[in-house]
């Protein structure tokens, strides 16, 4: 019998990824939620949800009511630790849901670079990308919430992941991304950003030719390993 996965976008070329079809070999039936403008079920009928990253912030609920909405809909989710998996703008609306602030960087952490695994990370899902430049794609960044544990940093973000008990995952960086082709959609519609931080797309593109494969393989084997600790 399949089990139901959510997954919450807020932009069509930040999907899924390489988590696609992972989650389907996991027999999960993928049910796309797009921020803003489908309704949002049930918080607790979902067997699983992502949630996306995007260009908006958790603290943008003025200009863009629905990230209030989605913050609001994942606190008893949350509460209830039905399993939740959320990627950069995800993981920062988990962790506002559980009452952790979400505070703007000194500076932009654009990039492929690898994580700095804490103790407890190193011995969960995310063992699968010690030594893995991951991409990183972000300006604000999350504290870590009451009773979680910080998984992972690096040197410009301290807080890069953090776990509450085996359902709960919040992820600042991209595991699911970052392998071209696809990735220059990406650099495409964050044309805009990158030109304002002094980014050249051609090094992230070589760094996605570099880094992207073993990217791939790592996201895919840590996100089976989460999979496999989530309750049946």
């Amino acid at each position: 019998m399949s089990k139901s996965g959510l997954i919450l976008r807020h932009l069509a070329f930040e999907d899924l990824g390489s988590f696609g079809c992972v989650l389907e070999e996991g027999g999960y039936r993928l049910v796309h939620v797009e921020a803003g403008i489908d309704p949002l079920p049930d918080p607790l009928d979902p067997d699983l949800v992502v949630v996306l990253g995007g260009p908006i912030g958790v603290n943008d609920g003025k200009a863009h009511p629905c990230i209030t909405v989605e913050r609001d809909w994942l606190v008893p989710r949350l509460a209830a630790r039905r399993p939740t998996l959320g990627i950069c703008l995800g993981a920062q609306l988990m962790a506002a849901a559980l009452g952790a602030k979400v505070v703007q960087m000194p500076r932009k952490e654009i990039g492929f670079a690898p994580l700095f695994l804490t103790a407890v990370g190193s011995q969960g899902p995310l063992s699968n990308l010690a030594d893995v430049p991951v991409l990183h794609w972000h300006g604000e960044a999350f504290d870590i919430p009451n009773g979680a544990d910080n998984l992972a940093a690096t040197t410009a973000c301290a807080t890069q992941a953090f776990a509450l008990g085996s359902t709960i995952l919040g992820l600042q960086f991209h595991p699911e991304a970052g392998e071209l082709p696809a990735f220059e959609r990406w650099m495409i519609g964050h044309s805009v950003e990158l030109a304002q931080t002094g980014i050249d797309p051609e090094s992230l593109r070589r760094d996605s030719g570099t880094h992207g494969p073993s990217l791939r393989r790592a996201g895919q084997s840590m996100l089976r390993a989460w999979l496999r600790d989530l309750p049946a």
